[in-house]
């Protein structure tokens, strides 16, 4: 079952919502990374309260599947967060991730402040001038709305099933990615 989840963080530490395909892609790497104390999947920017997995699978809520990060601003960056963030998956595509298809998939930023806001749009632009992608970053940047943490077993699906076939297949392959970006960001 889902549970509405509050955006405040505790004191000492930001929240930053991350869209970009399934979130056990997003979630296996940014608890990887140093300075990031919890990582939660979940539903954000849907119509309907306390969207099911099933639900936004259908693509019947208009949620995403995102990442709900707690992170130390003095041991990462918020712009650190969005770096990795465009290594690991791919901004130009519209509602997917690869074969991962529909809204609840697209490349989405959910800010939490105006400072967040301005530094998503600096990053994207920065991208775009860089052309990195060969395309047009078709990432939303959007208020964070209310949060709703994904049903237990989508917590720590990739530590807890390394040797499910999409695991192996889709989530390890960007793991490996950034460990290799990002060394020496990695917890220790």
């Amino acid at each position: 079952m889902t549970q509405l989840v509050s955006n405040d963080a505790p004191a000492g530490r930001e929240i930053a919502t991350l869209a970009g395909g399934c979130f056990w892609c997003l979630e296996a790497v940014y608890d990887e990374l140093n300075g990031v104390d919890r990582v939660e999947s979940g539903y954000m920017g849907g119509e309907s309260k306390n969207p099911t997995y099933r639900q936004v699978c259908e693509g019947d809520t208009g949620h995403a599947e995102v990442v709900h990060i707690t992170f130390d601003p003095r041991a990462v960056h918020y712009r650190d967060l969005l770096d990795v963030f465009f290594v690991i998956h791919d901004p130009t595509q519209l509602d997917r991730q690869g074969n991962d298809v529909g809204t609840q998939y697209r490349s989405a930023i959910f800010f939490h402040s105006p400072e967040q806001e301005r530094i998503a749009r600096e990053v994207i632009a920065s991208v775009e001038r860089e052309g990195l992608y060969g395309g047009r970053v078709v990432t939303q940047v959007i208020p964070a709305e209310d949060f709703y943490v994904a049903e237990d077993y989508h917590q720590q699906y990739f530590s807890n099933n390394p040797r499910q076939p999409y695991c192996m297949a889709v989530v390890a392959p960007k793991v490996a990615k950034f460990r290799k970006k990002f060394l020496e960001r990695l917890k220790k």
